[in-house]
């Protein structure tokens, strides 16, 4: 019997299995998904490089860059009202962006995984309690929670870092009970399972239980809830900087702060300081959305199990060696 091939590293890497798992349009989903987000994070990364200005730069060695001025081989997608370059206000956007989309991802998950392990485990009234208030802060509206979070942190005024902690911190309440529910609801099922039961039994103590057994069982859907909450994290950054409580302006480029100050433009047919910045939070959305679907489809078994019946006769078909009817039937005749 031929033993089956160990796969590569780079193979088992998470996105590369699920890109070699996908067919068909779940892969082009996938791909596209992959592409537009890479280079939403590349953009952001080489910002400074990229950006031809900085973001709240109003002028150069040539004078002032104007208002409204329509895009031109020195500014390649015009000005906005303020005078800022939109191209530069776009690529730098993206950097905010990132920068409060990780913050709030780690922050979240951290405490939330901490906490979902600690109720699900251990239950009694602290369970009771923590699910009582996962509960209370999931019911309110996610942009009106921020809203309310932002101005508690910061009163709406903040600086680059502290405005960026101040978004980030006010997110993080929103999906903190996101990860509570999944890790509690793993916690609680791992924590009756025959191996858990064993460590308790040679005398292993609670946190070695709860934290290298349980916690590293109950974290495999977290990659999942990763991509989705961050597309949701950059439209929540966005509705704060259109409401006026992200960050401000001469502190860093934002993207809804960009949008809001578009608004009377529109009217007048000056197009190009509210299309590149709405653009930016659609395609960005877009493509951290379209990995977490595709990879939410790939880990579930049923659509997995659906492709491997429907590859299963080509596969067949293709590996099956060519049978000689002929001497068959010969031998047929000859018994009659």
């Amino acid at each position: 019997m031929q033993e089956p091939r160990k796969q590569s590293l780079l193979a088992r890497l998470p996105v590369v299995h699920q890109l070699r798992q996908s067919v068909g349009l779940q892969r082009g989903m996938l791909i596209a998904g992959l592409i537009i987000t890479a280079v939403y994070v590349i953009s952001a990364v080489f910002a400074q490089w990229i950006a031809p200005y900085g973001f709240a730069q109003l002028r150069n060695a040539s004078g002032p860059f104007g208002s409204q001025q329509p895009p031109s081989p020195s500014h390649i997608w015009g000005t906005t009202v303020g005078g800022y370059d939109v191209f530069s206000r776009v690529i730098w956007g993206a950097q905010t962006a990132l920068e409060v989309m990780v913050v709030a991802i780690i922050l979240s998950i951290f405490i939330g995984v901490f906490l979902g392990l600690m109720s699900g485990y251990l239950g009694g009234w602290l369970d009771r309690i923590l699910v009582v208030i996962a509960d209370a802060i999931y019911a309110f509206p996610s942009l009106l929670l921020a809203i309310v979070m932002s101005i508690v942190i910061s009163g709406g005024q903040s600086s680059l870092w502290g405005g960026i902690f101040a978004a980030a911190i006010s997110i993080t309440v929103v999906y903190i009970p996101q990860y509570f529910r999944v890790i509690r609801s793993e916690a609680v099922r791992i924590k009756n399972e025959a191996f858990v039961e064993s460590a308790m039994v040679i005398g292993a103590s609670t946190p070695r239980i709860m934290f290298r057994h349980v916690l590293r069982n109950s974290t495999r859907t977290l990659p999942l809830i990763f991509t989705l909450n961050a597309s949701e994290a950059v439209l929540t950054l966005a509705g704060l900087g259109f409401l006026g409580f992200g960050i401000e302006p001469t502190a860093a480029a934002e993207w809804g702060y960009d949008l809001n100050k578009s608004l009377s433009d529109v009217t007048s047919g000056i197009w190009w300081t509210a299309i590149f910045p709405g653009l930016a939070i659609v395609l960005s959305v877009l493509g951290v959305t379209l990995v977490g679907e595709s990879l939410n489809d790939l880990a579930d078994p049923r659509l997995r199990g659906r492709r491997a019946v429907a590859a299963a006769p080509v596969a067949a078909a293709s590996d099956s060696e060519p049978v000689d009817v002929a001497p068959v039937a010969a031998k047929s005749g000859d018994s009659q």
